[in-house]
């Protein structure tokens, strides 16, 4: 007898363990470890994952796998037991874990059917138009014909009608039609003779048959012959070509060539930190190296000679880099150096794209991935190299269930697989650099750019005097004169704003009533291309008001500044200049991101205006002027690490100047010029920051010197929020040691999204034996509530937003 112990798609807590189910005759062999499979579960059929196959059962009766759904695992012995490994580690069920590591279109949909199980002469009136002519519905037609649910439960109760919850498959494969000769060369020849002289199509088809060496789809064979589907189609029926349905791939990337590169000979700089990397690999060594190295240093070469050693080894490597912007430029390198052995992942592709994708690295057609944060999951056995670029990135932290860090997912794939991870910054995370000067990560350093290129020279603007000086414009004297020289020597320009929109808020001069979203403690954004103004949390949108909602004088004025609403400074301002916006309202569109970034590397745009999304990974020769308008939005956060983001996203943009033959040029305009994040990065000084900030962090007993645990309460009823949030508390200080701090309840920084109150506390602790166990107990004590009053309980056990 064999038994498959299963994890079932119901991500509660009473269900967070494996259930036994009989493997039938037919299914032996197919039913194995990591195979998705439908089983019979409270009633329902549902999707499952098998864990694992035992020959026997603690239980008598048991139920059977009714349907596999995958001939080969699609989840390897590693990644099973890394979904248990992630569940434990970040509080998360084990099915949650299992599903993250998977394209979406793994994702089950489940359908209710109703069949027909008496005569149909003792149906309900209502009933009997839907069963007419068929014996089965769905419960679309139930909600289309609004029938009655009651309705159906009685007749469900009474045995007419039987329900069957059905599991469907999203994913799908694509085809193509593809034709070749159906007979022998020497049998075609005659075929071709003995044509009428009018089917002149045709023997000139069959003869271009001849010269091919592979079958080919209708579309080729019309281009090249110019010729009709028509005229095709009457040879197959003459039975002198055959078609054959061909599974392909679905190819981001179709049609583009990627030229070829070779390697290039390396620093003295790169062959130093390139050295101890080759040796782990070589060595089959599970080692973690912080490589910093400066803006436009040579990471990524030292990336592509490591991986070219894993290669040639046998060996696979994954590469993550943090936004999807920075894809395009990426996947350019590593096609270009790996060719068709790198497969890639990230949010811009389809779900069909990032299914095939996926199946080439299950199917080990590929050796290396580049993608984002989810990348991490590949199905690779054979890891010889993890690589994190640009490893301070907070893209890298998942917000949502499960909340892992693809940092720790990807040292314990490593330890694993006896491997080597780089992680890659000019900016490194604080924990990170002092995990490294501990000794825990291995330090190697780039402190030069590449052919001795000199750092860009930055001038920080004070913004308070340009004010006084009578200056109202979002430009400084410096920097309108700066653009205006480089547009005039046809150089480009950089500028960075941390914020998408016209305008950051709306208010009655009159009143002062600012427009807020209804559902969420926000103040809305206006965008001028629709006149819409709209919340970034939960999606609201609203026209633009002629008069004030609250005293109906029409004294309604924007404050702030938008991406939009510079683009509109810069028309007026520089009106011969050609401005690309690039933010998430402009790359909404697939393909908008690489579209936008190729038009300002052909010379085709004088500035490139955007948001985090430019900051970093760019590399243009003709860059040589980069202005960031709004230093220190970022600085006024509630979150302990608003000085180190601005730190970091500052050295990172200052970074896209100069990288070339040109020298480059940096502005920073600021109304608080002198902050030590702003001072520093403008001197490209990142040890003098880290030390500045250690100071502050120990002071105020954050991270690296603590961790820390966050726990969030959301309900819509404000009090009963708070009340839970209190009992949790009064959990925590019962079951943790005295050491550990716990701070709150207090209401979170945004006390109200999608209208739920919310309320947070936070630990702080250094030394914790069986955090995880612990937290797990005190959520488990409000699991009915949770579930019945729809009560929501978040634990982020790694918290990189504070929000």
């Amino acid at each position: 007898m064999k038994v498959a112990k299963v994890i079932v798609d119901v991500p509660v807590d009473q269900t967070d363990r494996t259930f036994d189910y009989f493997v039938p005759e037919k299914l032996n062999g197919i039913v194995s470890p990591g195979v998705r499979v439908v089983v019979p579960f409270a009633g329902r059929r549902l999707l499952g994952f098998v864990i694992e196959i035992t020959d026997h059962s603690d239980f008598d009766r048991l139920k059977h796998v009714e349907e596999v759904l995958d001939f080969i695992p699609v989840l390897t012995e590693e990644l099973l037991s890394l979904g248990k490994w992630l569940s434990e580690k970040t509080l998360c069920f084990q099915i949650s874990a299992y599903q993250a590591m998977l394209p979406k279109v793994f994702k089950a949909k489940y359908e209710k059917e109703f069949w027909l199980a008496a005569d149909f002469e003792q149906l309900p009136e209502e009933l009997k138009p839907l069963f007419l002519h068929r014996e089965v519905i769905t419960m679309k037609d139930v909600d289309e014909a609004k029938v009655s649910y009651s309705l159906l439960q009685r007749c469900i109760q009474k045995g007419l009608i039987d329900v069957k919850h059905n599991v469907y498959r999203k994913e799908t494969k694509k085809h193509i039609t593809v034709l070749s000769l159906a007979k022998e060369q020497d049998v075609i020849l005659e075929e071709i003779e003995s044509l009428p002289s009018q089917a002149s199509k045709q023997k000139k088809i069959l003869s271009w048959f001849l010269q091919q060496k592979k079958r080919v789809s209708y579309q080729e064979v019309q281009n090249a012959n110019h010729t009709t589907r028509s005229t095709i189609k009457s040879l197959v029926e003459k039975g002198l070509l055959k078609e054959k349905k061909e599974e392909i791939y679905r190819d981001p990337y179709e049609g583009r060539e990627f030229e070829q590169t070779q390697p290039f000979v390396l620093t003295q700089e790169q062959e130093t930190v390139i050295i101890p990397i080759k040796q782990a690999i070589q060595e089959n060594q599970s080692e973690t190296f912080l490589l910093h190295g400066v803006t436009g240093s040579g990471k990524t070469e030292v990336y592509l000679q490591s991986i070219q050693m894993v290669i040639d080894k046998g060996k696979e490597a994954i590469v993550l880099v943090p936004e999807i912007a920075l894809t395009p430029l990426m996947v350019e390198r590593f096609k270009g150096r790996f060719g068709p052995y790198v497969a890639v992942l990230h949010s811009a592709l389809s779900d069909g794209e990032k299914y095939d994708e996926w199946r080439k690295i299950q199917k080990k057609e590929v050796k290396v991935v580049v993608g984002a944060r989810s990348a991490i999951f590949a199905p690779f056995d054979n890891i010889g190299l993890i690589i994190l670029d640009e490893e301070h990135e907070g893209t890298y932290k998942q917000e949502d269930h499960p909340r892992y860090h693809a940092r720790d997912v990807a040292i314990e794939r490593a330890s694993y697989h006896k491997c080597p991870v780089v992680l890659g910054s000019a900016t490194p995370l604080m924990e990170s650099y002092a995990r490294a000067k501990k000794g825990v990560y291995r330090l190697l350093t780039l402190s030069k750019r590449m052919n001795d290129q000199q750092m860009p020279a930055v001038e920080i603007i004070d913004m308070r005097d340009e004010l006084h000086q009578g200056n109202r414009t979002m430009f400084s004297r410096s920097l309108m004169e700066k653009m205006k020289d480089r547009i005039q020597k046809r150089e480009q320009i950089v500028l960075f704003l941390n914020r998408r929109g016209y305008s950051t808020f709306v208010m009655c001069r009159d009143c002062g009533h600012t427009l807020e979203c209804p559902h969420c403690d926000i103040s809305l954004t206006f965008h001028r291309e629709n006149s819409q103004l709209k919340c970034h949390y939960c999606g609201y949108e609203e026209r633009m008001p002629q008069k004030c909602p609250s005293c109906q004088e029409e004294q309604i004025r924007f404050f702030g500044t938008g991406t939009e609403k510079v683009e509109e400074a810069l028309y007026q301002q520089l009106p011969h200049a050609r401005v690309i916006r690039m933010d998430v309202d402009t790359t909404r569109r697939k393909g908008a991101h690489e579209k936008l970034l190729t038009k300002f590397g052909n010379e085709e745009a004088d500035i490139l205006l955007g948001t985090q999304m430019i900051a970093k990974g760019l590399d243009f020769k003709k860059v040589t002027l980069v202005g960031v308008l709004a230093a220190d939005l970022s600085l006024h956060l509630p979150d302990f690490r608003a000085s180190e983001k601005t730190f970091q996203l500052l050295t990172q943009v200052s970074g896209r100047a100069g990288r070339h033959d040109l020298p480059g040029e940096v502005i920073i305009q600021s109304y608080n010029p002198e902050h030590y994040s702003i001072e520093l990065a403008s001197q490209h000084d990142y040890l003098s920051y880290f030390l500045k900030e250690m100071q502050v962090r120990k002071l105020v007993e954050y991270p690296p010197y603590y961790f820390l645990a966050l726990i969030t309460v959301s309900h819509k009823n404000q009090i009963y929020a708070q009340r839970k949030t209190e009992e949790i508390v009064l959990l925590l200080q019962k079951h943790l040691s005295d050491t550990t701090k716990i701070l709150g309840p207090t209401p979170s920084p945004l006390s109200r999204v999608k209208d739920r109150y919310r309320f947070q506390c936070m630990i702080k602790y250094k030394n914790e034996p069986n955090l995880e166990g612990k937290m797990r107990k005190v959520i488990q004590r409000f699991e009915e509530e949770m579930r019945k009053k729809d009560l929501i309980i978040t634990v982020d056990l790694q918290p990189y937003q504070m929000m």
